[in-house]
């Protein structure tokens, strides 16, 4: 298709101010922090589009893209003749009925104007814009009578002779001439030009391509999300599988079925699109083609080519990360949430919802099954499965005969490291023995750069972002000190800030850079490879990584969470995470169970082969409940035991939480602000609110912040407490409010 647009007027704008042209009204929904659609006009004699329809139109100067929306949602009907006129009817498929449900839908949960979902849905450069088209030669076939063949001109036509379209540089290339022999050619008459779309066809998958052997726990699961497929209609579906149970071999027969029937499309939902070259690499093999890529790096042209294959059908299968879930598919039949469990799909700023909660919403909406896939899944995902809300499958057993790795702790207040040092003589040993053995070793700590803090020995000064009330982060690769919360960077200083005294600026704490220092001078013969967001800064240099990690050639990987997503290292037998008690620090409600999953997760890349794998937990506290778990092995126990806390004090998803952020440069306005919405407060039995008080991370770039918590029964309807709740606290002017609904951060 070639997407034009249809013009309305040609040049002439008609001015409806006159009242000369009688016109239709419609609404249009813009991807704007607007309440509602807005109203604009049509002329006599051009048809009403159908609802969904994206056109072109002129709001205060600007040209936006929006969609024709239902008039219920306009609210008055508008004087026509003091309308402006829709611009343009763009030549693309239309919002389908299902996305504009889940648009509204989402807007009414999250508590965000309907306009700004919608501008999610229409993340694409140009759209509507004719497709750039490139010109191509081939053949004429019979050469005309009277053209002399030389023997440049003979090597272009045997190489026009398979009739294949190619450009005029191709085709020279080929044939070993210049361009000018080739344009000669088609002055004659012996090569044709024509024209074609620059953007080529998404390529279909082969679903008969290569299977693997699955055992009978995997075929068994695996026929239930196939049947799930084939009688279509919503049904969420939790394939809850032990690290290296072969989840994802197990759903591809989902997507196997999905595609069978014309036309129809999968979405395959991933926390980070940078962390999935492994999962590609597998998709290839299994159907023979590349998935469509969904994410926020994709060049624009890529991106506006991928947007449309979606809308038009053409895509089969797209992988992306939270926001592909807002792409406008023609005909979703499956939707799968790998790690279902990963913080990563909650999306913080802006429109705040979980990509995992709002696929099953989507999945219910156009009536698709949702797969949702965890070695170790969200206790909400634990709760709807044993409810009987969702379809819970099990894999309890790891592919191909490999054991689960034995796990152990080891407690720093018996085996400390020495001075300076972060590695227990006990986890030290064991990465000699798999370095003498041939082994690889992974050492986790989830903290970036070298230090998490520099402090003067003199004054006790530290160093801070001048933005935030954060210390700067020390990164030596790359010689200076950054805010991780606004990016904020400064060289190290030589003296300190506060007293001047030179060399009294120690580094505190250790962060990955460190670590790797420490296993430098431990263990010189190694090779070894730092994995952050830091050093890993695109996704080809992920992938360039991973290949020298499977080819042996790296030792010993020291790495953040980035090294926990599901990599399959055969010859990785020893993790040892350094600090297991760091993310039980603090007073997030999910930070025993954040920890457990992020430590299995890590955990779970030992042994995947036929090499048997261990896994040391470095730990001040080994008595904790959640190393306890990981040392037993029982996961569901522990989450059992989350449970019951959470149920207790009707703690998500056992209660409903939402979270009021409010910042601004001025603390003052900001303490208004706070008290009136404290005066305002909503006071229903069961219902409690918490604060305003200064958020645990008190000013980010700039601006001072303070929260408060609206904590209600499950059976309250919180979203409605929360409107009229604001429209009673009136205009907070001068303050940004965030509302999140279901929050996951608490900072």
């Amino acid at each position: 298709m070639t997407h034009e647009q249809t013009s309305l007027f040609g040049n002439d704008e008609p001015d409806t101010h006159k009242g000369e042209v009688a016109v239709d009204a419609i609404s249009v929904l813009l991807p704007a922090p607007l309440p509602g659609p807005l109203s604009y006009a049509l002329p006599t004699g051009v048809a009403l589009p159908p609802l969904g329809t994206l056109v072109r139109v002129n709001m205060h100067g600007r040209k936006l893209v929006g969609a024709v929306w239902d008039d219920e949602e306009s609210g008055t009907k508008p004087n026509k003749h003091k309308l402006k006129m829709v611009e343009e009817i763009l030549d693309v498929p239309p919002v389908t009925e299902s996305l504009r449900k889940f648009i509204t839908w989402v807007a009414a949960y999250t508590l965000s104007p309907p306009g700004m979902v919608l501008r999610m849905c229409l993340s694409a450069p140009d759209i509507g814009k004719a497709c750039r088209m490139q010109n191509l030669v081939v053949s004429a076939g019979a050469v005309p009578d009277g053209v002399k063949l030389t023997s440049a001109r003979q090597s272009v036509l045997d190489v026009a002779a398979d009739g294949e379209a190619r450009s005029v540089k191709a085709m020279a290339e080929s044939a070993g001439v210049s361009d000018a022999v080739v344009r000669g050619l088609v002055k004659l008459n012996a090569l044709i030009t024509l024209q074609k779309p620059v953007d080529s066809n998404y390529k279909e998958p082969d679903t008969d391509g290569r299977a693997p052997k699955l055992s009978d726990e995997q075929a068994d699961a695996a026929k239930v999300i196939a049947d799930a497929v084939w009688q279509g209609g919503a049904a969420p579906i939790l394939l809850d599988g032990v690290t290296g149970s072969g989840k994802t071999e197990v759903y591809f027969e989902g997507l196997v079925e999905a595609l069978k029937q014309p036309g129809t499309q999968v979405l395959v939902l991933v926390p980070e699109i940078s962390l999935t070259s492994q999962w590609l690499e597998r998709f290839e093999a299994r159907f023979g083609v590349k998935p469509v890529v969904w994410h926020s790096v994709l060049g624009q042209a890529e991106r506006r080519r991928a947007w449309h294959a979606v809308a038009e059908g053409s895509a089969r299968v797209v992988v992306g990360a939270r926001s592909a879930l807002f792409l406008p598919f023609a005909k979703l039949s499956l939707i799968v949430v790998d790690e279902e469990h990963d913080a990563g799909f909650k999306q913080e700023d802006g429109v705040m919802y979980h990509a995992r909660d709002m696929a099953v919403v989507r999945g219910h909406i156009g009536g698709c099954p949702v797969v949702l896939a965890s070695a170790t899944p969200s206790l909400e995902s634990l709760v709807n499965a044993e409810g009987g809300r969702y379809t819970h499958l099990k894999l309890r057993e790891r592919h191909g005969g490999a054991m689960l790795p034995d796990m152990h702790a080891i407690d720093m207040r018996k085996h400390p490291p020495a001075s300076g040092d972060w590695l227990s003589p006990v986890l030290a040993a064991q990465i000699d023995k798999a370095l003498a053995d041939g082994e690889q070793t992974i050492l986790f700590l989830n903290r970036r750069g070298y230090a998490p803090l520099t402090l003067c020995r003199t004054c006790g000064h530290r160093i801070d972002c001048p933005n935030c009330s954060a210390w700067l982060v020390e990164h030596r690769y790359r010689r200076a000190l950054q805010c991780h919360h606004c990016g904020f960077e400064a060289p190290k200083p030589n003296a300190c800030p506060e007293c001047d005294n030179e060399d009294t600026l120690v580094a505190c704490g250790p962060g990955v850079e460190r670590l790797a220092e420490e296993a430098i001078k431990r263990f010189p013969d190694a090779r070894l490879a730092v994995m952050t967001s830091d050093t890993m800064t695109s996704p080809d240099k992920l992938a360039a990584m991973i290949a020298n990690i499977e080819a042996g050639k790296v030792d010993i990987i020291i790495g953040t969470q980035i090294v926990t997503k599901g990599y399959h290292f055969p010859a990785l037998t020893v993790v040892g995470v350094v600090d297991a008690d760091l993310g039980l620090r603090g007073g997030d409600l999910r930070a025993g169970e954040r920890t457990y999953q992020q430590l299995m997760q890590v955990a779970g890349r030992a042994g995947r082969a036929d090499r048997a794998g261990r896994v040391y937990l470095q730990s001040f506290e080994p008595e904790h409940p959640v190393v306890q778990a990981l040392l037993a092995g029982d996961g569901h126990a522990f989450m059992a035991q989350e449970a019951d806390m959470r149920a207790r004090h009707n703690m998500p998803p056992f209660g409903k939480l939402v979270a009021l952020i409010l910042s601004s440069p001025d603390v003052e306005a900001l303490g208004r602000a706070g008290r009136a919405l404290a005066v305002n407060a909503p006071t229903i039995d069961g219902v409690q609110v918490f604060g305003p008080a200064p958020a645990p991370i008190t000013r980010i770039r700039g601006d001072y912040r303070y929260r408060m918590l609206l904590h209600a029964p499950k059976t309250v309807k919180v979203q409605g407490l929360v409107r009229d709740w604001l429209a009673r606290a009136g205009r907070l002017k001068g303050i940004k409010l965030k509302v999140d609904v279901d929050p996951y951060s608490f900072m």
